[in-house]
């Protein structure tokens, strides 16, 4: 249904004189004694009448106001809980009936005016119930339900038919979400308490150092084997390297078992603890976890000094020892003197400094080639800094100084930001830094460039040199600890800053190689539920990008089992997504010809199995009775889904009317015009043919 208005941009008062005109130009023209018959002379009056008036009328800026109504529909969507969980745990006959009888009632709404979709735990939309696979490896309730209240946003929605065992193991419980819309749980799963032996937890360092000991402690969970005995295992490679024996208490339902592990050479490992199958267990499912952890060769030794102190230096030991890979030594003139280690990072403060303090710093970084970091500031020498060949050679303009902002290098590779890491910057204090002329070696690359209020320039503001001999970073300003310090007030942890700091010191502690190819995965670590990438990057014999050449990427898992992929690595090639791959340490090499000789390149990566759906049997109806509470509903089980569609078709689901109004000039309608012309035309017909009779 349309309904239209019409308004003026001047006064209505106005509409008479457009009248008069309209009836003056006619009187004008047609009151002489006319060639042709009175009644034909009033007509061609009137029709002068009605254009001159009606493009007077114009004149007045008249505005179309249109009102036109939509009529949506109710919408219902079936929210499918698709976990391994309710898979394993459901009776297979009900599952596949409570399906099939769900699926007749979307079709019976359907068949009543009500529109009806079907979600799944991974936001996607499916057209039948019947084909939905239980197979998801998590189970996040209040993500499907908001994905749900995000798509129909806006819409007529009026319920949601949820379908789930109850078990949420990753987010938030749901029933501390307000969604907007009626929600009609349905359980499924299994209530009562089986006789169980579980492992939920395994508590573990994710970093460990060669030839050190560390603990890895596993949680059992009994249910209805108190005063029995379980062997423990912990495996590697299907190796069992130890075996413990626990007496399951009563009354005590989780114990602990720990074991001493070694860690031997660096590399990623994984372990598996697994407790013996019990006669009458339920489920082996939940018997074994997986452990997945790196050993490193010791903690990177990082110096940490000054010219003097400065709340700066706080900030950068703070962040650096959020990665526990490393280890911070202060140096500071008469506070901390200079321990004598083989350091892999030097980060000079204000060194060289106009206080001659730090010589014997400076002296160590040269004589042992140590990667140096500096950081300019007040007091800092530039003299002697671009006597160091960090890279950045600093030209000053006077004493003057630029107070200026960092701004993400969008070229820069060699690490990467998080997504939000450029909207956080921007809220950044300024640091202080000279006013100069910057000139960069070859070898340098740009991190961070600065912003002079809102002018965004291409000079440095954090710069590093990796692609020779000398490896070092330059930081053009002082006042670093405000950014921590600001950043932690906003967000409570300054996470953006300390990923920052930290990729940066691994950078600079990363020995470069001479690869000419260099294959490697986007993330060290993978959940079997994500898809595996990699990508790649091959040079020419003076280390240029090239492309289009065949790469052979070959995966080894634990059990010696390959998996071969063959790629070009193109100018825009987005990299090489290889799929889900089951739990483990995964080792990979990669092959290709260059120049007419076999290059290559390998590493390691580990995909995490964390068999979140197998951690429990026991359907929480408890979490779906809350949800039907909340939402003053209750809860259907699958023999009362008979009740769910009557309730469902007798519920008075209204359609909803959406009003859209639009503003037009009526000048602008084009079907005027031709109207116009047409009352015109008829009127010069008449005049011409009765004229010359």
């Amino acid at each position: 249904m349309e309904q239209f208005r019409i308004l003026l941009t001047h006064s209505a008062w106005f509409l008479p004189l457009c009248l008069l005109v309209g009836a003056a130009y006619a009187w004008l023209l047609y009151s002489k004694n006319p060639l042709w018959s009175k009644q034909l002379n009033y007509l061609l009056a009137a029709l002068r009448f009605v254009v001159v008036s009606f493009l007077c009328f114009l004149l007045l800026g008249p505005v179309v106001r249109y009102f036109s109504n939509t009529e949506e529909k109710p919408a219902i969507v079936f929210a499918i809980d698709n976990s391994e969980s309710v898979r394993l745990f459901t009776d297979s006959v009900a599952l596949r009936q409570t399906r099939e009888k769900l699926a007749d009632i979307s079709e019976a709404l359907r068949k009543n005016g009500i529109e009806t979709t079907i979600k799944s735990l991974n936001a996607t939309q499916v057209s039948n119930l019947n084909a939905i696979r239980f197979d998801q490896k998590s189970t996040n309730l209040d993500v499907l339900l908001n994905n749900v209240a995000e798509t129909y946003e806006n819409r007529n929605l009026a319920a949601v038919v949820l379908l789930s065992d109850g078990i949420a193991n990753q987010g938030k419980s749901p029933a501390y979400s307000d969604f907007p819309f009626r929600l009609y749980p349905v359980a499924l799963g299994d209530t009562v308490p089986k006789r169980d032996l579980s492992l939920p937890a395994l508590q573990y360092n994710k970093v460990a150092f060669s030839g050190n000991k560390f603990p890895l402690v596993a949680e059992i969970r009994n249910d209805g084997f108190s005063g029995r005995n379980a062997s423990v295992l912990l495996k590697e490679n299907g190796s069992i390297l130890e075996r413990k024996t626990i007496a399951l208490q009563p009354n005590k339902p989780s114990q602990t078992v720990t074991f001493q592990i070694t860690a031997a050479q660096p590399g990623k490992k994984h372990y598996e603890v697994v407790i013996e199958a019990l006669p009458g267990e339920f489920t082996r499912l939940n018997n074994a976890k997986h452990a997945y952890l790196e050993v490193v060769k010791g903690k990177l030794k990082v110096l940490l000094a000054a010219a003097a102190p400065h709340p700066d230096i706080k900030a950068l030991k703070s962040a650096i020892e959020t990665d526990e890979n490393f280890e911070v030594t202060l140096y500071l003139p008469g506070i901390y003197p200079l321990k004598k280690s083989d350091y892999d990072l030097a980060i000079l403060h204000q060194l060289p400094s106009r206080l001659r303090t730090g010589s014997e710093v400076l002296q160590l970084v040269q004589q042992q080639k140590i990667p140096a970091f500096y950081i300019v500031g007040a007091q800092s020498d530039l003299a002697e800094f671009n006597k160091q060949q960090a890279g950045v050679f600093i030209a000053p303009r006077g004493n003057q100084t630029d107070e200026v902002v960092p701004v993400i290098n969008s070229s820069f590779t060699r690490f990467g930001f998080a997504d939000r890491a450029a909207e956080a910057f921007k809220t950044y204090p300024p640091l202080t830094v000279p006013f100069a002329d910057f000139r960069l070696n070859p070898a340098t690359e740009v991190v961070l460039q600065q912003q002079v209020g809102r002018l965004k320039t291409d000079r440095p503001l954090l710069a590093v040199q990796t692609g020779n001999e000398n490896t070092n970073g330059v930081l053009l300003g002082e006042g670093l600890w405000q950014w921590r310090l600001n950043e932690a007030v906003a967000n409570e942890k300054p996470a953006h800053f300390d990923k920052l700091i930290t990729d940066l010191v691994q950078l600079l502690t990363t020995k470069q190689n001479k690869k000419r190819l260099n294959v490697y995965p986007v993330q060290d670590e993978f959940l079997v539920s994500e898809d595996v990438r990699f990508q790649s990057e091959v040079y020419n014999a003076i280390y240029e990008k090239i492309y289009g050449q065949q790469i052979t990427l070959t995966l080894t898992d634990e059990k010696k089992k390959s998996r071969t992929f063959n790629f070009v690595n193109g100018e825009n090639f987005s990299g090489l997504n290889v799929g889900n791959l089951p739990g483990g340490v995964y080792k990979y090499t990669a092959a290709t010809t260059l120049d007419g000789k076999r290059v290559q390149d390998s590493g390691e990566f580990l995909v995490q199995d964390l068999a979140l759906e197998t951690l429990t049997s026991l359907a929480d109806h408890n979490l779906l009775y809350q949800l039907a509470r909340k939402n003053n509903n209750k809860l259907y089980y699958p023999n009362q889904l008979e009740q769910l569609e009557k309730d469902l078709l007798e519920t008075d689901f209204k359609n909803v009317i959406y009003t859209q109004e639009s503003l037009k000039d009526l000048i602008n309608l084009k079907w005027l015009f031709f109207v116009i012309l047409a009352l015109v035309s008829i009127e010069w017909f008449l005049r011409k043919y009765y004229g010359s009779i």
